[in-house]
């Protein structure tokens, strides 16, 4: 699956993604959903979802099934939440950022000494002291302990709004995903989402974190630092460009096909070893 935010449109690195997992489904004769992730309404730029499927559908990938917003499945978020805190897995917290700015991972202040009912609170979910290792398709066997790489991590803001490590798990799970092929930038909390997975008795999904393409000076590409959104232009001459940074080397006959078939390509000589040795991708390095 594919899973934007419509906080702005896609860029480069954003496509780069979407094109590495829809590569992959199609190499394995599976299938390719589109989940909008919206639930931080003061955060989404109006139109930008809209925009983002025209993106994709510019560049020939085509999802199955109905595209999935994640403001719309707020009961099945609710049901987990309610779930997780009659199993005694989440805690209230009223900790501001500012107070937590200078941790580098939450320091259980509210897990051991609870605010008062009467206040407005956020949940989070308590890790567990436990070594989680996965098979990473990319980086190969890895292992983390979610408690001490990663915190206990909020579930719930303190306005209500769903947050992500909530929503993605509880999604990938109701929607059947077994491939989950993402940046790179996600692998940190990855430990941290299956423990969340174990404790909603959800299943795990096979994980591949795709290097991130960065800007000249080492930062990722995002959305927050106002990077370039896609341009359109010679739209096949783009798709060549993102298949060369995903380690593909495809023929100059493909400067004459359709999207689909530049796609179809791909599929078939599709290999996440070409990705397994590259930790980023520079926009100064492109050929």
């Amino acid at each position: 699956r594919f899973a934007p935010s419509p906080s702005g449109d896609l860029h480069l690195g954003s496509l780069l993604t979407a094109a590495a997992s829809y590569i992959d489904a199609r190499a394995q004769r599976g299938r390719w959903l589109l989940r909008i992730e919206d639930l931080d309404k003061p955060r989404e730029v109006p139109g930008a979802a809209d925009r983002i499927q025209r993106c994709l559908e510019q560049f020939g990938l085509q999802w199955d099934g109905a595209v999935i917003r994640q403001s719309e499945r707020l009961p099945l978020y609710q049901a987990a939440l309610r779930q997780m805190r009659r199993q005694g897995r989440v805690f209230r917290c009223n900790c501001s950022r500012q107070q937590l700015e200078a941790q580098r991972i939450y320091p259980g202040t509210c897990r051991r000494t609870a605010p008062d009912a009467a206040e407005p609170a956020a949940w989070r979910f308590a890790t567990q002291a436990q070594r989680v290792c996965f098979e990473d398709r990319i980086r190969g066997r890895v292992e983390q302990d979610p408690s001490r790489e990663y915190g206990d991590f909020i579930v719930e803001r303190r306005d209500g709004v769903i947050a992500y490590m909530l929503a993605v798990v509880v999604d990938d799970a109701a929607q059947g995903v077994t491939d989950v092929v993402r940046g790179a930038d996600l692998l940190d909390c990855t430990a941290a989402q299956i423990q969340l997975q174990q404790a909603l008795g959800l299943p795990t999904p096979r994980y591949a974190h795709v290097p991130l393409l960065v800007e000249p000076d080492g930062n990722k590409l995002a959305k927050s630092r106002r990077s370039a959104a896609v341009a359109y232009g010679d739209t096949v001459a783009r798709i060549r460009e993102l298949l060369e940074l995903l380690g593909l080397d495809p023929p100059a006959a493909l400067a004459e096909a359709s999207p689909q078939e530049c796609w179809r390509w791909a599929s078939e000589h599709w290999r996440l070893a070409f990705l397994t040795k590259i930790q980023q991708i520079s926009l100064q390095n492109r050929g």
